[in-house]
């Protein structure tokens, strides 16, 4: 594996490093001492499949309200995305700024965000997939979100969603 941190320090891309032979490749896509060398040291109960028909199709920006907040580990198995996070923890030094990496389900990488951020993709692809490891457990009524617009974050995303839930296209701009 190979971790690289993004234009967020505790935002990372996690790549993998296959052994391959005629048959395929096998690759190791986490290791818990590593993650707890980098000070991450996370339990995951509970894992989610999200999958998107159509190209453009955007989700979010979700976060759970603390003491909920959720860590997440997303790997895109099928199609591509754009992933990005959103630092919304008070006093960081990086509030308010965006991470981005492009997940492939042909490179097999994935995306760190610690708890406190925002999270959300573009699909780029059709029939495009992604698997998510959840540092915390659903609670729905901490769940919230801000809108994938918002001037204050300025995301510059490939290009403009072509399909979104109601939910996600109506969550109001970051309080200031």
């Amino acid at each position: 594996m190979k971790i690289l941190e993004t234009r967020i320090r505790s935002v990372l891309e996690i790549q993998i490093d296959p052994r391959a032979d005629d048959r395929g490749f096998f690759a190791r896509t986490f290791d818990t001492q590593i993650f707890k060398d980098l000070g991450i040291n996370h339990e995951w109960p509970q894992c989610n499949v999200s999958f998107n028909a159509r190209s453009g199709t955007l989700r979010g920006m979700h976060f759970q309200n603390p003491p909920f907040a959720e860590p997440k580990l997303v790997r895109c198995t099928r199609g591509r995305a754009f992933d990005v996070a959103i630092d919304l923890r008070p006093g960081s030094d990086t509030l308010h700024q965006w991470a981005a990496v492009e997940l492939d389900g042909e490179r097999h990488n994935a995306i760190y965000i610690p708890a406190g951020f925002a999270h959300g993709f573009l699909t780029l692809t059709d029939d495009t997939e992604l698997f998510y490891h959840m540092g915390a457990s659903y609670v729905p009524d901490a769940a919230s979100g801000v809108r994938w617009n918002d001037p204050a974050f300025a995301i510059e995303w490939p290009f403009p969603p072509a399909h979104m839930s109601e939910r996600d296209a109506h969550y109001p701009d970051i309080a200031r």
